[in-house]
């Protein structure tokens, strides 16, 4: 079990599952967040859509199996979808293991897949996810249903971030909490976000993740 260090924030202290913040519930604030999200999403399908066609293609001819992955992860209310991504791995990675947590230099990933994730390319799918509202641009990044309910059962309030849409990248990310690092950092700006959620706030993230992208070497 790891241990929680609350001196530095009481985000994480064991508490009730807290009522869905307010601002989530406001219909003028989720019409706004998901006009940004259509907006946004459409212009990055019509600007990345032919460099993701030749993603695409590369996957299908530089390892066996389909181009995208399709994987059940846990959304808004802890409910289930399907998240899009590009393959990054060969066929039947986990087969042997069950499920596992990819690390930095995950050995099951493809050379071109190592690519990939370093710079997140293999998340462009999920702009689809979006349209469909299953995420928005912007929120906690989901996670698969085996390990919301081993993360749920270490952290009694992990639940509260799925009061709102799972998103593409988010504010643990931006502050460089993204891949193999400290869940408990994650889950600390995870739920800042989840209490602080604004029309503003998601702005201001999406404003930084490029910058994100060129620095991060994880």
């Amino acid at each position: 079990m790891r241990s929680l260090t609350l001196n530095r924030t009481a985000a994480l202290a064991p508490q009730p599952l807290a009522p869905p913040h307010p601002r989530v519930e406001t219909k003028r604030g989720n019409r706004a967040a998901r006009l940004v999200d259509i907006a946004g999403a459409s212009a990055m399908l019509l600007v990345l859509g032919l460099p993701m066609l030749v993603v695409s293609m590369l996957v299908k001819l530089t390892s066996r199996g389909p181009a995208i992955y399709r994987q059940q992860r846990i959304g808004l209310g802890g409910r289930p979808f399907v998240i899009y991504k590009f393959r990054t791995m060969g066929l039947d990675a986990e087969l042997a293991t069950g499920p596992v947590w990819a690390k930095r230099g995950d050995p099951r990933c493809t050379l071109l897949g190592h690519l990939l994730r370093r710079w997140c390319i293999d998340e462009l799918p999920q702009l689809f996810n979006v349209l469909k509202g299953d995420m928005s641009l912007v929120g906690p990044r989901p996670e698969r249903p085996y390990f919301v309910k081993e993360f749920s059962e270490e952290y009694p309030v992990y639940a509260q971030r799925h009061q709102v849409l799972p998103g593409m990248t988010g504010w643990a990310q931006v502050n460089g909490w993204r891949g193999d690092t400290s869940l408990e950092k994650r889950l600390e700006f995870d739920l800042y976000y989840v209490r602080h959620w604004s029309v503003g706030f998601n702005l201001k993230i999406l404003l930084l993740t490029p910058w994100r992208l060129l620095i991060d070497r994880g």
